[in-house]
């Protein structure tokens, strides 16, 4: 069931989604070539109990018996890594990496979510443009992110932009609805028909995410049970906002 949100209870997400931004400008203000990624995933962690925040993703169930939870704060995708990437102390960030961090904020009995896909140092003219593009496919989705208009309109605009720029959407894994519990209803493609899917309300808390790839679409998940990577080896990108449908223009609530 999709919920629509108090007054009340959008305050309350809109300090969840500023601990969220705040913690990814922490991130892309000391991310660096020759550092771990368990070190990045401690300064996220560290920001967002600092400003009273619980990391969401650290202990996320898996779902799966044979699968452990999440063990870490953040997941961190670098390169062909499309997301769900574990934080490790032996996983080197060097120079010419894309480094996806996927991170949600707990504060006061709501979730805020966003994603962003840093440059380290110099990247690659491939590898800017598959961010850039990214980033772009989730602006040119939620400008149908308005009341009356419905979740297929979202998804088809992330889509058709993304192939129109010679990419692959993740079809796999989606957005979706956020509040108190991290993934609500509804869930939104990367792609699909306009004209389908619920109708947009004032209220509505929803999570955005195209997620990118250079090459084909298809995706394997490494034996960690999380990881999940481009099945050619081509990299992907990931970027996230959580908005609010308003009477108007959506309100991005993780965007500082």
């Amino acid at each position: 069931m999709v919920t629509i949100k108090s007054k009340k209870e959008i305050e309350l997400m809109r300090e969840a989604c500023r601990v969220a931004a705040l913690t990814q400008k922490a991130i892309e203000e000391n991310i660096k070539p020759g550092m771990t990624t368990w070190e990045l995933d401690q300064i996220a962690e560290q920001t967002m109990i600092k400003l009273g925040a619980i990391p969401a993703e650290k202990n996320y169930p898996s779902g799966y018996d044979d699968v452990p939870n999440f063990p870490a704060s953040t997941c961190i995708s670098i390169n062909d890594e499309v997301i769900h990437g574990i934080p490790s102390k032996k996983r080197i960030i060097k120079e010419g990496d894309i480094v996806s961090v996927d991170l949600v904020a707990l504060k006061n009995g709501f979730n805020g979510d966003c994603a962003r896909t840093f440059k380290v140092g110099k990247v690659s003219k491939e590898a800017e443009r598959l961010v850039e593009v990214t980033r772009k496919a989730f602006f040119e989705g939620i400008k149908y992110a308005v009341k009356g208009n419905r979740i297929g309109d979202v998804s088809h605009a992330i889509g058709e932009y993304v192939k129109s720029q010679g990419y692959s959407v993740v079809k796999e894994f989606q957005g979706h609805g956020i509040g108190r519990q991290m993934h609500e209803d509804p869930g939104i493609p990367n792609y699909g028909k306009a004209g389908r899917g619920i109708r947009l309300e004032p209220g509505m808390t929803l999570a955005i995410e195209p997620m990118v790839i250079q090459g084909k679409e298809n995706i394997l998940e490494l034996d960690d049970g999380w990881t999940i990577i481009t099945e050619d080896g081509s990299l992907a990108a990931h970027y996230e906002n959580t908005i609010l449908i308003t009477e108007k223009n959506p309100e991005i609530l993780t965007m500082l």
